[in-house]
């Protein structure tokens, strides 16, 4: 088996998908490691380290997708919206890509290498258990963007972290609000601790007061019932049907044009729960809860029309909810012989 690492070309990438000290692993498994010319150089791993370490180099990204039977990427097509799709023509069927592929976002692409007969393994997927901590690229990632972003505000911040006392006087230390304390949130209270300022943290789960305070830093606490908000786990709560919802909408606004988000916010929180309630029942409670409960499955079907089919999500939701309206509407109407019976 051949195992090839081509070099990232998403714009700005430094990361490369395999480092020397695992080349002698694969070699010593019975694979041949092809490693394409300056894949590592951003990363500090220039040529030769791979090939004291019993990889070969390849002059050539064709000759590495050509004769590789699994291709190791850091952001493979999908993950690399900007050119990643050069490289599918280059691969052929049979072949497995191991990388980020973001595919929840990026079906189309997912759909594209599957049509090549090319199996993907997208690795911010891989459930993150005891067993597969060792494969754990999220926490890995989360842990470099923490120290990364308490680096930037260091280089920002127009003053120095730690305190200082001179004979022209003393420099207080400067203070660090982390909100959130997972993994990257940790090694950001850590990496600034390190750098001599004072750190403070929040984090919802009652469970991270101790993580903060086994790191140097000082809790945060707010008046906040926080009973419901960590799972069994340690981790966030089970999300309900109420909080999928929310982050549906969110997500549409996030993601659509200002207009689109607009009209989809309105139309999703307050013209459609109120139309179609007061379709079914005069009573307020009912009628905002069976408000709610159409406009929930509208979102869902216009999410599902946005992922399956690559429709825009907040078009999609809009006309959900339009044909759901319109279907509940004249469906009442005609069952009930025109609202005949609705009080005065």
């Amino acid at each position: 088996m051949i195992v090839g690492v081509p070099k990232e070309i998403y714009p700005g990438e430094r990361r490369v998908a395999l480092v020397p000290a695992v080349v002698p692993s694969l070699v010593k498994a019975g694979m041949e490691v092809l490693v394409e010319s300056g894949a590592g150089v951003q990363s500090g791993y220039p040529d030769d380290a791979y090939a004291a370490k019993g990889a070969r180099i390849s002059g050539g990204r064709d000759e590495v997708f050509g004769r590789a039977d699994v291709v190791l990427q850091v952001l493979c097509h999908g993950a690399n919206d900007v050119s990643g799709a050069e490289d599918l023509p280059r691969m052929r069927p049979g072949q497995a890509v191991i990388g980020f592929l973001r595919p929840l976002a990026s079906p189309r692409a997912v759909r594209e290498l599957a049509e090549r007969g090319v199996t993907s393994i997208a690795v911010e997927l891989v459930p993150r258990t005891s067993r597969a901590q060792a494969m754990d690229v999220l926490s890995a990632m989360a842990t470099i963007a923490g120290y990364k972003a308490v680096l930037l505000a260091a280089e920002t911040l127009p003053r120095m972290f730690p305190m200082l006392m001179t004979a022209a006087g003393t420099i207080s230390p400067a203070h660090v609000l982390v909100i959130g304390a997972g993994v990257a949130g940790l090694q950001a209270i850590g990496t600034a601790r390190r750098l001599g300022a004072v750190a403070s943290a929040y984090d919802l789960r009652p469970a991270a007061q101790e993580q903060i305070r086994s790191v140097g830093g000082r809790v945060v606490e707010l008046p906040i019932d926080t009973a419901d908000a960590e799972g069994a786990r340690g981790r966030g709560r089970r999300l309900f049907w109420w909080d999928f919802l929310f982050y549906a909408i969110f997500g549409f606004v996030v993601t659509s044009s200002v207009q689109i988000a607009g009209v989809l916010l309105v139309f999703g929180l307050l013209v459609i729960p109120a139309v179609a309630g007061l379709l079914t029942s005069p009573r307020p409670a009912v009628a905002l809860a069976v408000g709610w409960a159409f406009a929930f499955v509208a979102c869902l079907a216009g999410l599902l029309g946005s992922v399956r089919w690559d429709l825009p999500a907040a078009p999609s939701v809009l006309v959900a909810l339009s044909a759901l309206l319109l279907v509940l509407g004249v469906g009442l109407r005609l069952a009930r012989g025109g609202g005949a019976d609705r009080p005065a």
